[in-house]
């Protein structure tokens, strides 16, 4: 795999881990099983019949718990010590054949991406759920799912597109982050102002 391919596989994976691990994951297996993708071979263990089960049944939990709010909080923090180190494994792996400054390089920079992507989901997650109605969770959830297995696909099939794309949901979830930080900060204030 050349190196633009590795990095958007990288980059591809990372911020799709982010959103939802074990979406990606399946995903990724189903695409390389029906020979859709060629994913590098470290990569292609994803394939598995296993390891395809058990991201779909973990995508199923992550699924229902995602639609409930406060329970989807509770998940997402629980999964902040577990999407970017697996976001870092799945580049590592990505990265194939490179020299072993390369895959550790690509593994810090999707763990960065990772962690960047679901800081985003995860705070905005949190923000929605002070609004009473459902539906903007649930529309939310849905829309990352259909990101991480929309970006995990681009990530095989278009790096070029890959790398411009994230680049800009990486400067968008930083606008966001940005965002929700002023906002909970003047909401604080006016707490502590009361």
């Amino acid at each position: 795999m050349n190196p633009l391919a590795s990095l958007a596989l990288a980059l591809g994976t990372g911020f799709s881990s982010g959103l939802n691990l074990y979406a990606t994951v399946a995903t990724l297996g189903l695409l390389q099983r029906f020979v859709i993708i060629h994913l590098p071979a470290p990569l292609q263990a994803v394939a598995h019949p296993w390891i395809v089960s058990i991201a779909v049944a973990l995508y199923l939990v992550e699924f229902f718990a995602d639609k409930i709010p406060y329970v989807d909080t509770l998940w997402d923090s629980i999964h902040t010590f577990v999407r970017p180190p697996a976001a870092a494994l799945l580049a590592y792996a990505a990265a194939g054949d490179a020299p072993p400054e390369w895959r550790w390089g690509a593994a810090l920079l999707a763990a960065g991406v990772a962690l960047t992507s679901h800081g985003t989901k995860a705070s905005a997650r949190a923000a929605v759920n002070t609004s009473p109605e459902p539906f903007s969770n649930w529309a939310l959830s849905f829309g990352e799912d259909l990101l991480a297995v929309w970006l995990s696909w681009l990530a095989a099939a278009q790096p070029i597109a890959t790398i411009v794309i994230v680049a800009i949901l990486v400067a968008l979830s930083m606008y966001i982050l940005i965002r929700l930080f002023r906002f909970a900060r003047q909401a604080f204030r006016r707490m502590l102002s009361v």
